[in-house]
């Protein structure tokens, strides 16, 4: 009896975070050119608009991050969205949906949205892939930056062991996993 257990112990924790067909198409980033009359744009007018530009992705990074927050301490539920528990993917496309930008369901497919990014480029309310499958060659985790402090960006996402949590990339685990990051917002 306790061999089965521990064999289906052993099945949940590898299963991780879902277990879906491969599915990897990067797609061409796409560039989107707008030409402005001449008179529009006075010198120094640029850099006011770029932070009026950014002020509500930021807001919306902020309100979307709180959400997620809000499920601190949830149990991890494959498939899960709700109280009652959520896997990595389920957090955040609820706490995007929340906010009217929809996501797919599955992490895998959440790593074919938006525009990548390097590392060194992340804010909050980047998404962070994750491999944590030794078997499987996918993407199978997700998380939500909440803060970036220096080399230190901190994470918020499900874990089987212990629910919905903050961590740091600089942890050995995730820093090995890790595979790339998105900008959604």
């Amino acid at each position: 009896m306790l061999r089965k257990t521990i064999a289906a112990l052993l099945i949940f924790i590898i299963a991780s975070c879902g277990v879906v067909k491969k599915r990897t198409s990067y797609g061409k980033q796409r560039t989107i050119t707008v030409e402005a009359a001449e008179d529009t744009i006075v010198s120094g007018e640029v850099e006011v608009m770029e932070e009026l530009h950014e002020l509500p992705v930021l807001e919306k990074a902020e309100d979307v991050i709180s959400t997620a927050l809000a499920y601190s301490g949830v149990r991890y539920r494959y498939g899960g969205t709700s109280r009652k528990g959520m896997d990595c993917s389920g957090l955040l496309y609820v706490s995007f949906l929340e906010h009217n930008v929809p996501l797919p369901r599955i992490s895998y497919q959440m790593a074919n949205e938006g525009n990548r990014i390097q590392i060194t480029e992340v804010t909050k309310g980047d998404l962070l892939f994750f491999k944590t499958s030794k078997r499987g060659k996918k993407i199978n985790h997700v998380g939500l930056v909440v803060a970036v402090q220096g080399d230190d960006v901190k994470f918020i996402h499900a874990t089987t062991s212990r629910g919905v949590i903050v961590s740091s990339l600089q942890e050995g685990y995730w820093n090995y996993a890790f595979v790339k990051a998105t900008r959604i917002l």
